[in-house]
């Protein structure tokens, strides 16, 4: 146990709550009720539990801490402040909530140093911690615990628990026997609306143990218990959940307990009281000198386990230090540009008529064995979603060297899972379902956009083309809303070589994510070049020109519907009709070209066709509002999907006569 005596511990905490008042009472806007309740839990975390230096945040081996209830930014930031986190001053608690402040609303992990990922939604930073702890595991595995050896910290609360997304995370991590993962729920019995009991009566700790958790429950403000329950949970073969006694608005006279400490500020009167009955000193954002010494000596108390660390991993081979370095920085292995193009090469050689989910795993195949980092994985999908490369050992509690995860029917799960793994360092990921059930994922996925994850989403079965299943598997809106979301990028490939080119785009991208929407059925490999140029990296590219003269007609098509498209070119020739057909993998990537790229492969044919098995939204931007669109305007059908293009005109002939008809206008 760690010497802090009682008077000291409510100093250090008292640091946070005040703070946390001050912050939200100038901003006029925030939640001080958890920084003020969870307030000894935290300072027993950062004072005598966890393993960080403050001087240097991005320490590969530090404790991760994970402020799930995101809306308590304030505690965050009032101990990123506190224990001397660079970046962090005064004025920035007193920006709290302003534009582009190092403050913000909920925590941003791309914003403010030290904050390991961006929370708010809540559940999302508890999914999250789930692949961070995944990912320490694994690292471990491949690095040793010399230097890979830490635990995972969560402070979650009701919201977090109660959120659907828990449930796919705590199975998933009781499953796995994430040991080095201790969540903390702060257990005020207070939500938005009042007291929890007003809308659940679940007992969290028996829900944890039943997902395989060890869980108990404590005074979230005796600070000694706090320590020991941590104590036992670092001992643990299990996860740990901590149920944490609290009062929101822990010493606010009038508000603490209610909901009236959630989400608004105190009020002067309400915070001056608050502030006597806690004994905290001074004026608006005035920390006593002690305080804040004995907070900065706390936040440089890890300088030398970092030092003893760097002495660990210099002993390591000049290989291993520069492999570490590389995996951690998502630095995409030196060959995988070569690996790629033999792979296309090899395609030229032997053509493969085979779906696009087949052609991934055929990609994944040759990849693999170049980037050890690459996790792959399948939301229970993984013969239908081809995500097994050769080779690839399921990760599991008795082999952490396993790439390969078991995500079970979890789509929200995984991602946020994947998320973890990306922003714990060392790994890249890549999860398999069907499209459609991208909206299951989505939550995730919008936040690794908003992060800049680079994450890999396979995602099959991309359209009626999936045939008997039916409406409820058919995604027509779900191009167009991924294409929609800001640093989302989408590739539909047609073939092969598109898909491979697809996989080398996703690699190589460090800044964001990726998906890859995939055919179920059977394609033609269209493609008849393998060059080191990938032609795929602009969105777009002129796959068969125009013979005999000037193009008439130009065709745009994405995925399994190029093949229509390239059919059409012949019936138009035969109606004495000069059309060219363009490619175009990646919509939004190719938008994203200056104009005169755009202009060229647009071309200049008077008349404009798109074909896609999807929604037209998006696609006036290529064809004008006066091209034409063969595509869905409405949801799907079952049966035998050649018979499903036909019930819904999307055909060689359909795109012929949609040309035509503007041709002859």
């Amino acid at each position: 146990m760690t010497t802090i005596d009682r008077a000291q511990h409510d100093k250090l905490a008292n640091a946070i709550r005040g703070l946390a008042m001050d912050g939200v009472e100038k901003a006029k806007s925030g939640h001080p009720g958890l920084p003020m309740g969870a307030a000894d839990v935290a300072t027993v975390l950062f004072t005598r539990v966890m393993k960080f230096d403050a001087t240097d945040p991005r320490w590969p081996d530090r404790d991760r801490f994970v402020l799930s209830a995101g809306h308590g930014s304030m505690l965050l930031y009032s101990l990123l402040f506190l224990t001397g986190t660079p970046g962090m001053e005064m004025d920035d608690l007193k920006s709290f909530r302003q534009l582009e402040s190092k403050t913000p609303g909920h925590p941003e992990n791309f914003m403010t140093t030290g904050v390991e990922t961006t929370t708010g939604p809540l559940g999302q930073g508890l999914a999250t911690a789930v692949g961070m702890a995944m990912a320490e595991r694994m690292l471990a595995a491949d690095f040793g615990k010399k230097v890979v050896d830490h635990h995972t910290y969560v402070l979650a609360s009701d919201g977090d628990l109660m959120e659907g997304i828990s449930q796919e995370a705590i199975a998933l991590a009781g499953h796995h026997k994430l040991s080095k993962l201790i969540v903390l729920w702060d257990d005020n019995g207070i939500s938005i609306d009042g007291p929890l009991s007003i809308a659940d009566s679940v007992d969290q700790v028996a829900r944890f143990k039943a997902c395989g958790w060890r869980s108990e429950r404590v005074d979230g403000h005796d600070p000694d218990a706090i320590e020991a329950a941590i104590r036992r949970a670092q001992k643990s073969s299990k996860p740990t959940m901590i149920a944490c006694k609290t009062i929101i608005g822990f010493g606010a006279p009038k508000k603490q307990g209610t909901s009236k400490a959630h989400g608004e500020a105190l009020g002067a009167e309400e915070l001056a009281a608050a502030k006597q009955k806690l004994g905290i000193p001074g004026g608006p954002f005035e920390v006593p000198a002690d305080v804040l010494k004995a907070w900065r000596g706390f936040g440089a108390a890890g300088v030398a386990a970092r030092k003893e660390w760097q002495d660990r991993f210099a002993a390591l081979s000049e290989r291993k230090r520069g492999e570490f370095a590389r995996r951690l920085g998502h630095t995409p292995p030196a060959k995988l540009d070569r690996t790629i193009l033999a792979h296309k090469k090899a395609l030229i050689a032997n053509p493969q008529n085979v779906a696009t989910r087949k052609a991934s795993e055929l990609a994944l195949d040759a990849i693999v064995p170049v980037m050890p980092e690459l996790v792959s994985g399948s939301a229970d999908l993984t013969p239908s979603n081809n995500t097994k490369a050769k080779g690839l050992e399921d990760f599991t509690p008795k082999t952490p060297k396993g790439r390969y995860i078991r995500y079970g029917i979890r789509e929200h799960g995984m991602a946020a899972a994947m998320n973890g793994i990306n922003l714990h360092g060392g790994f890249r990921t890549a999860g398999g379902t069907f499209l459609v059930f991208a909206d299951y994922a989505r939550p995730s996925m919008r936040l690794a956009a908003l992060m800049g994850l680079p994450v890999v989403y396979v995602m099959t079965h991309d359209s009626i083309g999936l045939g008997e299943d039916g409406p409820t598997h058919q995604p027509v809106e779900h191009l167009a809303s991924l294409r929609a979301m800001p640093n989302m990028r989408v590739f539909r490939p047609a073939d092969t070589i598109e898909t491979a080119e697809a996989w080398q785009l996703a690699l190589e991208h460090t800044k964001g994510p990726t998906v890859l929407a995939l055919s179920r059925q059977n394609l033609p490999q269209l493609r008849t070049d393998a060059t080191a140029k990938n032609r795929s990296a602009a969105g777009a590219y002129e796959l068969l020109a125009a013979e005999g003269g000037k193009a008439q007609v130009s065709l745009f098509a994405t995925g399994s519907e190029l093949e229509l498209a390239v059919n059409a070119r012949k019936l138009l020739a035969e109606k004495g009709v000069r059309a060219r057909v363009v490619s175009v993998p990646s919509l939004e990537l190719f938008l994203a070209q200056d104009e005169a790229t755009q202009a060229a492969v647009i071309g200049s044919a008077p008349v404009k066709v798109a074909v896609e098995a999807g929604v037209r939204f998006g696609w006036d931007a290529v064809i004008g509002h006066d091209g034409g669109f063969v595509g869905m305007h409405s949801f799907g059908a079952s049966g035998p999907y050649k018979d499903v293009y036909k019930h819904f005109g999307i055909t060689a002939e359909a795109v012929a006569d949609a040309a035509m008809k503007k041709h002859n206008a």
